[in-house]
Protein backbone atom coordinates (compact mmCIF):
# COMPACT_ATOMS: atom_id res chain seq x y z
CA UNK A 1 0.00 0.00 0.00
CA UNK A 2 0.71 3.82 -0.53
CA UNK A 3 2.94 4.99 2.31
CA UNK A 4 0.64 8.60 2.02
CA UNK A 5 -1.97 5.84 2.71
CA UNK A 6 -1.12 3.42 5.47
CA UNK A 7 0.53 3.55 9.02
CA UNK A 8 1.92 -0.23 8.99
CA UNK A 9 4.64 1.04 6.66
CA UNK A 10 8.20 -0.12 7.65
CA UNK A 11 10.24 3.38 8.02
CA UNK A 12 14.05 3.31 7.14
CA UNK A 13 16.49 5.67 8.89
CA UNK A 14 16.00 9.28 6.12
CA UNK A 15 12.41 8.38 5.51
CA UNK A 16 11.72 11.61 4.49
CA UNK A 17 7.86 11.99 5.86
CA UNK A 18 8.81 11.17 8.61
CA UNK A 19 11.52 13.59 8.89
CA UNK A 20 9.24 16.47 7.45
CA UNK A 21 6.70 15.69 10.25
CA UNK A 22 9.37 15.61 12.62
CA UNK A 23 10.07 19.17 11.85
CA UNK A 24 6.25 20.28 11.66
CA UNK A 25 6.45 18.69 15.13
CA UNK A 26 9.09 20.21 16.58
CA UNK A 27 7.72 23.82 15.32
CA UNK A 28 4.47 23.43 16.75
CA UNK A 29 4.96 21.62 20.12
CA UNK A 30 8.83 22.12 21.14
CA UNK A 31 9.95 18.97 23.08
CA UNK A 32 7.29 16.33 23.48
CA UNK A 33 8.68 13.78 26.35
CA UNK A 34 6.17 11.76 26.47
CA UNK A 35 4.34 10.54 22.95
CA UNK A 36 1.43 8.38 21.78
CA UNK A 37 1.57 6.91 18.24
CA UNK A 38 -1.95 5.78 17.74
CA UNK A 39 -2.23 2.89 15.05
CA UNK A 40 1.32 2.24 14.89
CA UNK A 41 1.43 -0.76 12.48
CA UNK A 42 4.35 -2.41 12.63
CA UNK A 43 6.04 0.14 14.86
CA UNK A 44 8.97 1.45 13.03
CA UNK A 45 7.47 4.37 12.03
CA UNK A 46 7.10 5.05 16.84
CA UNK A 47 10.51 4.36 16.55
CA UNK A 48 11.68 6.78 14.22
CA UNK A 49 9.89 9.35 15.50
CA UNK A 50 11.29 8.62 18.83
CA UNK A 51 14.74 8.45 17.67
CA UNK A 52 14.33 11.61 15.26
CA UNK A 53 12.67 13.70 18.75
CA UNK A 54 14.32 12.40 21.09
CA UNK A 55 11.17 10.75 23.18
CA UNK A 56 9.77 8.88 24.95
CA UNK A 57 7.47 6.91 22.15
CA UNK A 58 4.35 4.45 23.14
CA UNK A 59 3.02 2.79 20.00
CA UNK A 60 -0.37 0.83 20.20
CA UNK A 61 -2.12 -0.95 17.44
CA UNK A 62 -5.02 -3.41 17.38
CA UNK A 63 -2.97 -6.29 16.28
CA UNK A 64 0.53 -7.85 17.28
CA UNK A 65 2.44 -7.73 13.78
CA UNK A 66 5.52 -6.00 15.61
CA UNK A 67 9.20 -5.44 13.75
CA UNK A 68 11.58 -7.06 16.45
CA UNK A 69 14.16 -3.93 16.28
CA UNK A 70 10.88 -1.54 16.74
CA UNK A 71 9.87 -3.06 19.91
CA UNK A 72 13.82 -2.89 21.29
CA UNK A 73 13.69 0.66 20.99
CA UNK A 74 9.97 1.74 22.14
CA UNK A 75 7.10 0.38 24.06
CA UNK A 76 4.78 -1.05 21.86
CA UNK A 77 1.11 -3.04 22.83
CA UNK A 78 -1.57 -4.42 21.57
CA UNK A 79 -4.93 -2.42 22.36
CA UNK A 80 -7.84 -0.75 20.61
CA UNK A 81 -8.43 2.86 19.46
CA UNK A 82 -11.61 3.21 20.74
CA UNK A 83 -11.14 2.14 24.35
CA UNK A 84 -7.16 2.88 24.86
CA UNK A 85 -5.45 1.44 28.05
CA UNK A 86 -3.48 4.58 29.37
CA UNK A 87 -4.32 7.17 31.77
CA UNK A 88 -6.26 10.33 31.27
CA UNK A 89 -3.91 13.00 30.78
CA UNK A 90 -0.62 11.13 30.52
CA UNK A 91 0.96 12.03 27.20
CA UNK A 92 2.61 15.37 25.96
CA UNK A 93 1.42 14.93 22.29
CA UNK A 94 -0.97 12.24 20.69
CA UNK A 95 0.09 11.34 16.44
CA UNK A 96 -2.01 9.27 14.06
CA UNK A 97 -0.89 9.01 10.51
CA UNK A 98 -3.36 7.21 8.58
CA UNK A 99 -5.11 5.14 11.25
CA UNK A 100 -7.96 7.03 11.80
CA UNK A 101 -9.83 5.64 8.81
CA UNK A 102 -9.84 2.23 9.91
CA UNK A 103 -11.51 2.48 13.02
CA UNK A 104 -15.61 1.55 13.50
CA UNK A 105 -16.06 4.73 15.39
CA UNK A 106 -13.51 7.81 14.42
CA UNK A 107 -15.31 10.07 16.69
CA UNK A 108 -15.02 8.07 19.49
CA UNK A 109 -11.56 6.92 18.70
CA UNK A 110 -10.58 11.15 18.92
CA UNK A 111 -12.31 11.41 21.96
CA UNK A 112 -10.00 8.76 23.21
CA UNK A 113 -6.84 10.63 22.34
CA UNK A 114 -8.60 14.01 24.28
CA UNK A 115 -8.80 11.87 27.25
CA UNK A 116 -5.32 10.63 27.67
CA UNK A 117 -3.80 13.62 26.38
CA UNK A 118 -2.43 16.34 28.78
CA UNK A 119 -4.23 19.63 28.99
CA UNK A 120 -1.65 21.09 28.04
CA UNK A 121 -0.18 18.66 25.67
CA UNK A 122 -1.49 18.23 21.44
CA UNK A 123 -2.24 16.44 18.70
CA UNK A 124 -1.34 15.93 15.06
CA UNK A 125 -3.39 13.69 12.83
CA UNK A 126 -3.50 12.75 9.27
CA UNK A 127 -5.30 10.94 6.88
CA UNK A 128 -5.89 10.06 3.25
CA UNK A 129 -7.76 12.62 1.52
CA UNK A 130 -11.64 11.60 0.54
CA UNK A 131 -11.49 14.66 -2.61
CA UNK A 132 -8.14 13.26 -4.00
CA UNK A 133 -8.06 12.59 -7.64
CA UNK A 134 -5.37 10.01 -7.55
CA UNK A 135 -3.30 8.31 -5.12
CA UNK A 136 -0.81 6.07 -4.44
CA UNK A 137 1.70 7.80 -6.63
CA UNK A 138 4.51 7.91 -3.78
CA UNK A 139 4.26 4.22 -3.42
CA UNK A 140 7.58 2.79 -2.90
CA UNK A 141 7.25 -0.84 -3.40
CA UNK A 142 4.32 -0.95 -6.06
CA UNK A 143 4.54 -1.23 -9.56
CA UNK A 144 2.95 1.75 -12.13
CA UNK A 145 0.59 -1.06 -12.61
CA UNK A 146 -0.53 -1.71 -9.11
CA UNK A 147 -0.70 2.14 -8.52
CA UNK A 148 -2.95 2.35 -11.54
CA UNK A 149 -5.14 -0.88 -10.21
CA UNK A 150 -5.62 0.81 -6.93
CA UNK A 151 -6.94 3.78 -8.17
CA UNK A 152 -8.98 1.99 -10.52
CA UNK A 153 -10.80 0.10 -7.20
CA UNK A 154 -11.45 3.74 -6.05
CA UNK A 155 -12.78 5.69 -8.58
CA UNK A 156 -14.84 2.48 -9.26
CA UNK A 157 -16.23 2.80 -5.82
CA UNK A 158 -16.82 6.78 -5.86
CA UNK A 159 -18.69 5.93 -9.06
CA UNK A 160 -20.58 3.64 -7.39
CA UNK A 161 -21.65 5.64 -4.14
CA UNK A 162 -18.85 3.20 -2.36
CA UNK A 163 -16.14 5.19 -1.56
CA UNK A 164 -16.60 5.35 2.28
CA UNK A 165 -14.33 4.28 4.89
CA UNK A 166 -17.62 2.26 6.44
CA UNK A 167 -17.88 0.83 3.07
CA UNK A 168 -14.79 -1.22 2.53
CA UNK A 169 -12.90 1.65 0.97
CA UNK A 170 -9.43 3.22 1.91
CA UNK A 171 -11.28 6.74 1.32
CA UNK A 172 -10.01 9.06 4.50
CA UNK A 173 -11.86 12.06 4.88
CA UNK A 174 -12.46 15.35 3.10
CA UNK A 175 -10.31 18.57 4.41
CA UNK A 176 -13.61 20.30 5.70
CA UNK A 177 -15.10 16.74 7.38
CA UNK A 178 -11.54 15.76 8.98
CA UNK A 179 -11.54 19.64 10.68
CA UNK A 180 -14.49 19.91 11.83
CA UNK A 181 -14.61 16.19 13.76
CA UNK A 182 -11.32 17.35 15.15
CA UNK A 183 -12.57 20.76 16.08
CA UNK A 184 -15.78 19.22 18.00
CA UNK A 185 -13.42 17.12 20.16
CA UNK A 186 -10.18 18.68 20.93
CA UNK A 187 -11.19 22.25 20.28
CA UNK A 188 -8.22 24.10 18.70
CA UNK A 189 -7.53 22.64 15.38
CA UNK A 190 -5.63 24.16 12.45
CA UNK A 191 -4.14 22.51 9.13
CA UNK A 192 -0.40 21.28 8.36
CA UNK A 193 -0.83 20.06 4.36
CA UNK A 194 0.39 22.23 2.73
CA UNK A 195 3.22 23.10 5.19
CA UNK A 196 3.86 19.05 4.92
CA UNK A 197 3.89 19.20 1.34
CA UNK A 198 6.10 21.89 1.23
CA UNK A 199 8.53 20.77 3.49
CA UNK A 200 8.23 17.42 1.72
CA UNK A 201 8.80 18.95 -1.76
CA UNK A 202 10.35 21.92 -1.13
CA UNK A 203 11.31 22.59 -5.28
CA UNK A 204 7.51 22.64 -5.70
CA UNK A 205 6.95 25.47 -2.86
CA UNK A 206 5.04 27.48 -5.82
CA UNK A 207 3.12 25.08 -7.35
CA UNK A 208 1.84 24.41 -4.19
CA UNK A 209 0.97 27.64 -3.64
CA UNK A 210 -0.83 28.24 -6.94
CA UNK A 211 -2.93 25.12 -5.87
CA UNK A 212 -3.62 26.78 -3.05
CA UNK A 213 -4.33 30.19 -4.91
CA UNK A 214 -6.30 28.27 -7.59
CA UNK A 215 -8.69 26.31 -4.55
CA UNK A 216 -6.89 22.72 -6.85
CA UNK A 217 -5.11 21.68 -3.58
CA UNK A 218 -7.85 19.84 -1.74
CA UNK A 219 -8.06 17.65 -5.10
CA UNK A 220 -4.49 17.52 -5.53
CA UNK A 221 -3.28 16.57 -2.07
CA UNK A 222 -3.17 12.42 -1.42
CA UNK A 223 -3.50 12.97 2.14
CA UNK A 224 -4.68 15.41 5.20
CA UNK A 225 -3.46 16.65 8.38
CA UNK A 226 -3.95 18.43 11.09
CA UNK A 227 -2.57 19.70 14.46
CA UNK A 228 -3.71 21.63 17.39
CA UNK A 229 -4.21 21.21 21.15
CA UNK A 230 -7.24 20.17 23.67
CA UNK A 231 -9.40 23.44 24.25
CA UNK A 232 -10.52 23.26 27.51
CA UNK A 233 -14.16 24.25 26.46
CA UNK A 234 -14.50 20.89 24.95
CA UNK A 235 -14.14 19.17 27.84
CA UNK A 236 -12.62 15.57 28.68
Amino acid sequence: MDPDNTCATTYATGDAKLEAIARLLRRRFGHSERILVVGCGDGMEAALLADLLGSNVVGIDIVDEFHPSASERVSLQVGDALDLPFAEGCFDLVFSFHALEHVSSPKRALAEMRRVVHPDGGFWIGTPNRSRLVGYLGSRDASLRDKFAWNLVDWRARLGGRFRNELGAHAGFARAELREMLRGVFGVVEEETAEYYALLYPGHRRTLAYLEKLGLARFAYPAIYYAGRPSRATGA
